[in-house]
């Protein structure tokens, strides 16, 4: 059910670019499974302008994130001149970062890297869940992706974990998924109007 309700919402945002046939709640499994197929194999930066909003909160975490967000964009045929990086206090000001990025014209995408550990208060699960809606919210009004990453840990042991410890690392996977939905959209949009 949840599959078929996130394609719906595609649905309507992407108009007839979407493999989801609104008219007859049919979703087309061919074009579903091109555009998986595509999406997975495509973290091509070439030509893409992405950019990096970093909380410097937990700094010695984040810090790692974007330098591996940065590679993982260099890695993809990205260059550095097309990369905007903005540093802001903590996790809650990501949405404004992000979302100052996400409406100007020449950048294709926005990875917000971040890191909130649990406390003794429920401090951390509001802040989580506000970043959450807002980054969400942002996409869904401009268009524009925001990869999520930010960690949200009950330690600072699991949070090195996963900024370049045995768990891999979130700014990388955060800007993989970046560059991957930007080829999933322009695809989908080509292939489903028959362009190019």
């Amino acid at each position: 059910m949840g599959c078929y309700w996130a394609v719906h919402l595609l649905s309507i945002d992407l108009g007839n670019a979407c493999p989801y046939d609104a008219r007859s709640d049919i979703i087309n499994p061919r074009q579903t499974y091109y555009m998986y197929e595509n999406a997975k194999n495509s973290a091509n930066a070439d030509g893409l302008r992405i950019a990096i909003a970093v909380s410097l909160y937990h700094e010695q975490i984040t810090l790692a994130m974007r330098d591996a967000a940065i590679e993982q964009f260099a890695v993809a045929g990205g260059l550095e001149d097309d990369l905007c990086v903005v540093m802001v206090p903590g996790a809650f000001e990501l949405t404004a970062a992000a979302n100052a990025m996400a409406k100007r014209d020449d950048i294709d995408a926005v990875v917000a890297l971040g890191c909130i550990i649990s406390g003794q208060t429920k401090h951390d699960q509001y802040i989580a869940n506000a970043v959450a809606q807002g980054l969400t919210m942002i996409t869904v009004q401009t268009g524009v992706p925001i990869a999520f990453g930010v960690l949200t840990c009950d330690s600072l042991e699991q949070a090195k974990a996963r900024a370049g410890g045995d768990k891999g690392n979130k700014g990388a996977e955060a800007m993989a998924a970046a560059i991957k939905t930007v080829r999933a959209i322009e695809s989908s949009s080509t292939q489903l109007t028959g362009g190019g």
